[in-house]
């Protein structure tokens, strides 16, 4: 009979849609987690699970340069003239910059009406401060090398000085994809005849790459158990009641920043994909919700962006052509979710501290958090580093990130959500404008189920 059982259990898993294994995964993960604090299995759960975790971001991670690198080129080329790379460039930018400023708008306003740093007690304030001192100072002397660079030391980072270098590095995807783009450029403006064996081999090294990603997908409900088992433990130790705590005390802070994070999700991206892209939300949100949930369970954009083109190019009926530029490019620099909460968390450390900001400098924390967001990299915890910066740009002292550091890890888990379904609504609003949006057949769909 347990013969019969185990196949039956993997059978029933696998007829199961990608984001219901997903969702099962996390939900077994934090409920070992608890469990594993209970009842003192924290070390096997560090050293037996949380690992198999860390493979499955690494193997995402793996695949994330190559795909930007080959499918921006493919998408590129495939464009075939530079003025309309140039329309379809601009539009995109002016979106991501659009849905990035309303995101800060829409955190300081939340901020102010609720004025959640107000709840602290000094002694809170002073113990928060003690216990995260070390992470603290190595959050500004981070954000100190970054200040010290010059104003257009961004535009300098873009350039890369060896394509190679890079390429080693998911933390250099600007510079992959200036020279992903820069390549597609140049094989539009050589002759054809020239450029149809080049535009053939990197076509199969995209479909390589495409089921290369199907086959890490495939163990994606086990790593998400993994890596949410590994965090519940890092998180509540050996007594699983600190974590409750922990989340109660700090809970108005993350209830506001959350509460931004869900206008942006159900109401400014609904309001985009209902009226430019002409889809209804359902059907949107129904095709990006396994991205969703790895995006939930890695914090990582960057990692989440091989399931994000797949999701969008197959589901929602987005062209490559516009998902391999809009996409990745999105994945660099269009965090909405980051934006908000740097805009809520400075004003709430402002608040814990007594101060008082007047406009011009809640202006100045909306033009900073929107140019940081531009420059964070889509790894997890980028954010906090760059609040710092914005930080010091509006004068609050920096030791306030340790009032914000304890819950950062669960709030960077959705704020990173919003990030990718923010890329997804752009890449739906310029493929609707540029006549690229052909959405699947219900055949179509039942068949990737």
């Amino acid at each position: 009979m347990g013969s019969f059982t185990l196949p039956a259990t993997i059978l029933f898993m696998k007829k199961l849609a990608l984001h219901w294994q997903i969702l099962i995964g996390m939900a077994l993960g934090v409920a070992w987690g608890i469990s594993a604090s209970s009842f003192g299995l924290i070390e096997f759960t560090a050293d037996f699970i949380k690992p198999f975790g860390t493979i499955f971001i690494n193997l995402l991670k793996l695949i994330a340069v190559p795909l930007v690198l080959v499918s921006l080129i493919t998408g590129v080329a495939s464009l075939s003239d530079v003025s309309k790379l140039s329309r379809i460039g601009t539009k995109t930018i002016g979106m991501y910059i659009m849905t990035t400023i309303v995101a800060v708008v829409l955190g300081l306003i939340i901020v102010n009406l609720v004025e959640p740093g107000k709840a602290f007690s000094p002694e809170k304030r002073e113990e928060f401060k003690s216990q995260f001192a070390a992470t603290t100072e190595q959050r500004s002397s981070d954000a100190a090398a970054v200040e010290q660079q010059g104003p257009l030391q961004a535009l300098v980072d873009i350039v890369p000085d060896n394509i190679f270098g890079a390429m080693t590095n998911n933390s250099s995807m600007l510079q992959v994809i200036f020279f992903a783009l820069l390549f597609g450029i140049a094989l539009i403006m050589i002759p054809k005849d020239k450029s149809a064996p080049i535009n053939a081999f990197f076509d199969g090294v995209n479909l390589v790459i495409l089921k290369m990603v199907d086959i890490i997908m495939m163990a994606a409900p086990y790593g998400v158990f993994a890596l949410l088992a590994g965090l519940v433990v890092d998180f509540a130790g050996d007594d699983p009641a600190a974590a409750v705590e922990l989340l109660l005390v700090l809970g108005y802070y993350g209830l506001v920043v959350i509460a931004g994070l869900a206008i942006m999700m159900l109401l400014v991206y609904p309001t985009l994909v209902v009226t430019i892209g002409k889809t209804k939300y359902t059907d949107f949100f129904k095709g990006i919700f396994p991205a969703q949930m790895l995006a939930l369970s890695t914090s990582s954009s960057a990692a989440t962006l091989p399931v994000t083109m797949e999701r969008c190019e197959e589901r929602l009926g987005i062209n490559r052509e516009i998902t391999s530029f809009v996409l990745p490019l999105g994945a660099t620099i269009n965090m909405d979710g980051t934006s908000l909460y740097q805009s809520v968390a400075a004003v709430f450390i402002a608040q814990a501290y007594g101060m008082d900001l007047d406009l011009m400098t809640q202006l100045g924390i909306v033009m900073t958090a929107t140019l940081a967001s531009i420059g964070a990299a889509a790894v997890p915890g980028a954010g906090v580093v760059m609040l710092v910066i914005v930080l010091q740009q509006a004068g609050i002292p920096i030791e306030g990130i340790a009032l914000i550091l304890a819950p950062d890890r669960i709030l960077d888990m959705l704020r990173t959500t919003v990030n990718v379904t923010g890329d997804a609504t752009v890449a739906m609003v310029i493929a609707q404008t540029e006549g690229q949006l052909h959405p699947p057949s219900l055949e179509d769909v039942g068949l990737h189920d």
